[in-house]
């Protein structure tokens, strides 16, 4: 994945740029490598936040299936182990994180999103899209944890079973996302929201996620993967 980090302020800006954005061992590793840069920026005391957003029509499409479907057994559970565990570091984070959804986010990318203390989304394009059961693929239970902790009951119930897709308005309504912004307003705002919350950053910041979230990270960072 073609991803890049850049540093205005408090903020930095993580913007996936590849097409599709999707998730397989080098993006992890790409995405991991700018976190430990925000990680160390904020052990050294200074406060500082993340947007992470994507460009042209994808925030993300999920996992890399042409990538995963050549790979043998272990191959697959250990990358869906060190997906389910990036999502688990960045849900507990001790910066404020803010999902910029430029465009779609599919199955997994949709689950990345939830991962972020804030989501915006733009507000004319792209859809939110959990669509497994087209896929005909099982759930990791890391992967059913953090949407059903994220999502209020029947967004979460509607997205599994039916594989709907929310465009903005109906993710706000659905609880999936905070705020809807126009293409040129969304990553300033979100930069904005993110540069406010910088203040809050601290290691107690960390401590409080894990316990709001202690039940999803001990799924999460378990990394059960199901039959496929």
């Amino acid at each position: 994945m073609n991803l890049s980090l850049d540093r205005t302020g408090d903020v930095f800006v993580l913007t996936m740029d590849d097409g599709e954005n999707r998730f397989n061992p080098s993006s992890i590793a790409a995405l991991n490598g700018a976190l430990d840069e925000v990680e160390s920026a904020a052990a050294s005391g200074e406060q500082v936040a993340l947007v992470t957003t994507g460009t042209g029509k994808f925030f993300s499409n999920g996992i890399d299936l042409e990538w995963m479907f050549a790979q043998q057994d272990d191959g697959i559970r250990s990358f869906m182990t060190s997906m389910l565990g990036l999502w688990a570091r960045v849900l507990a984070l001790p910066v404020p994180t803010v999902a910029a959804v430029n465009g779609h986010a599919f199955a997994g990318g949709a689950m990345f999103t939830q991962a972020h203390d804030h989501v915006l989304m733009r507000s004319d394009r792209g859809y939110w899209c959990v669509n497994e059961v087209q896929l005909k693929l099982p759930l990791a239970p890391g992967m059913q944890a953090i949407l059903q902790h994220r999502l209020p009951a029947n967004t979460f119930r509607k997205a599994i079973l039916t594989a709907h897709r929310f465009d903005g308005p109906a993710a706000l309504a659905g609880g999936i996302v905070d705020e809807l912004h126009d293409d040129d307003a969304l990553l300033p705002r979100a930069c904005e929201l993110a540069a406010s919350l910088a203040p809050t950053s601290d290691a107690i910041l960390g401590r409080l996620k894990e316990d709001l979230y202690a039940d999803v990270l001990a799924v999460l960072r378990e990394g059960r993967v199901p039959e496929i």
